[in-house]
């Protein structure tokens, strides 16, 4: 009867590698980059996701956090007291996240170089007239007076420094020509 096929070759240390430096790979790996920066200083990987969260005084999961509460007939006469405030052992993080929070958001809208010279060329050669600016030959796409109302208004949004600049300019070239 044939044997079983065994491993034949033993089991050797392989000394050509780091075990700690692959064992700081793979949890490096496994675990996943947090994004936020007040968390990622305020977290501690000895404990859970939950536990981290708590003591941030941030909710693991929103469903009991805020529980929806269906009302019946016998919690109607009732009134309910304030839920108890949870121990909060890392308040700084909730200050932080709430400072970033409440910072004005940057505006990042902006056109195209294209289109920006195509609205300051219109606006330069026919100033307000759309009617004008749609039968212009510089109008390559065919746009509609209204059509071009909108970009030139959408410029002036995006753009309001350059825009006034702009027009100042225009007022400024048509003093010194006139």
């Amino acid at each position: 009867m044939p044997k079983a096929k065994k491993k034949s070759k033993r089991n050797t240390f392989d000394y050509s590698k780091d075990r700690k430096k692959l064992k700081k790979q793979f949890k490096k790996r496994e675990a996943p980059r947090i994004e936020c920066p007040q968390i990622r200083n305020a977290w501690s990987d000895k404990k859970s996701v939950a536990r981290n969260l708590r003591d941030m005084g941030l909710a693991f999961d929103p469903n009991r956090a805020l529980p929806i509460k269906t009302p019946t007939i016998a919690a109607v006469g009732r009134t309910e007291d304030a839920p108890t405030p949870k121990l909060v052992r890392k308040p700084y993080v909730l200050n932080e996240l709430v400072a970033e929070a409440s910072l004005p958001e940057k505006d990042t809208k902006t056109l195209s170089t294209d289109l920006i010279e195509y609205v300051q060329y219109m606006v330069r050669e026919h100033s307000e007239n759309y009617k004008a600016m749609a039968r212009d030959e510089k109008n390559y796409y065919q746009d509609t007076p209204s059509q071009i109302r909108r970009k030139v208004d959408q410029y002036k949004r995006c753009h309001p420094e350059e825009y006034t600049t702009f027009m100042e300019s225009l007022k400024g070239g048509k003093a010194v020509s006139t």
